[in-house]
C-alpha cells in the first residue's frame, strides 16, 4: 500500500508551535502515521493532545530563551527513549510599520524564529549523533520570506534565514 511508504511507525519526531494551526496539524498527522509526538508550546496543547491521544506528550516551553532547550530533549528522552524527528514549526510574529519597528520587537522575532531553531536543531542533531541513528529536521518557514512586507521586517527576515539552517 502506498501508505507504507510514508509510515513512521517507532519514530519519534518533536514538534514546536503544537497547539493550533499548522503545528496541531503536524502532531495529529504524524500520530496518524505511527509516530510518538511531543508537542512543544508556550502553552498547553490540550486540544492537540485530545485529538492525538497517548502517542502524544505536550512539553510547556518558552521558545523565546535557549534555557529550555536541555528540559525539552531530556523530557522527550525520557518519555518517549530517542529522537527521529524535528519540526521547527513555532514562530511570532510582530506587526509594525518598518520605519516605527524597535529594535526590542526585531530580537524578540528573531530569537523565537532563527535563533532558538538553530540551538534546538543543534542540540537534536547531537542526540541524532549519540544515537547513531541519523534523523531528520524540517524547518517551516513562509511564503512572506518570498513576498516581504512593510508591517512584518523581522519575521521575513527571520523566515527568509531559516530557509539556509542545516546541519
Amino acid at each position: 500500500m502506498i501508505l507504507d511508504k510514508f509510515s513512521l511507525k517507532d519514530k519519534v519526531a518533536i514538534v514546536t508551535g503544537s497547539n493550533t494551526g499548522l503545528g496541531q496539524g503536524i502532531c495529529k498527522a504524524y500520530v496518524e502515521a505511527g509516530a510518538k509526538v511531543v508537542g512543544v508550546s508556550r502553552r498547553p496543547s490540550d486540544e492537540t493532545a485530545a485529538q492525538c491521544g497517548k502517542d502524544f506528550h505536550n512539553v510547556i516551553a518558552d521558545l523565546s530563551a535557549l534555557d529550555v532547550i536541555p528540559a525539552v530533549i531530556e523530557e522527550t528522552l525520557e518519555k518517549f527513549g530517542r529522537i527521529d524527528v524535528l519540526v521547527n514549526n513555532a514562530g511570532i510574529i510582530k506587526r509594525q510599520d518598518s520605519i516605527e519597528f524597535s529594535e526590542e520587537d526585531w530580537d524578540s522575532v528573531l530569537n523565537v524564529n532563527l535563533k532558538t531553531v538553530f540551538f534546538l536543531t543543534q542540540a537534536v542533531a547531537r542526540q541524532f549523533i549519540k544515537q547513531n541513528s541519523g534523523g531528520k529536521v524540517i524547518n517551516i518557514a513562509s511564503m512572506l520570506s518570498y513576498q516581504g512586507g512593510i508591517r512584518v521586517p523581522s519575521y521575513t527576515a527571520s523566515k527568509s534565514a531559516i530557509k539556509g539552517v542545516t546541519m
